[in-house]
């Protein structure tokens, strides 16, 4: 069962950045999409970006377009969210998830297969 641990949280002033690491147990992620999911306080959980298994095509919230990238890096055990100009509204826990799939594309909205304990990201001056 693949499992997977965020790290990279914390707390950070507006307009600043931070970095979140999803790290996987196996040895590859090249056959699974990647998901970023993030859950604040009395709301619902949002897919915030997701990179597909081949690398080609990422997808990001209208929230974060801009300010979020994606990426997993060359031995591919990794996906990295890079968090630019946060926010306060971006104050949440941050979850990785992993879905088996070849598909070309990803979407935030498909059901997720592993998922991670989740990591606190606070933005507060």
């Amino acid at each position: 069962q693949l499992q997977l641990v965020e790290s990279g949280g914390g707390l950070v002033q507006p307009g600043g950045s931070l970095t979140l690491s999803c790290a996987a147990s196996e040895f590859t992620l090249e056959y699974y999409a990647i998901g970023w999911f993030r859950q604040a306080p009395g709301k619902e959980r949002e897919g915030v970006s997701c990179i597909s298994a081949n690398e080609g095509y990422t997808n990001y919230a209208d929230s974060v377009k801009g300010r979020f990238t994606i990426s997993r890096d060359n031995a591919k055990t990794t996906v990295l969210l890079q968090m630019n100009s946060l926010k306060p509204e971006d104050t949440a826990v941050y979850y990785c998830a992993a879905k088996v799939t070849r598909d070309i594309i990803c979407k935030t909205g498909w059901s997720y297969d592993f998922w991670g304990q989740g990591t606190q990201v606070t933005v507060s001056s």
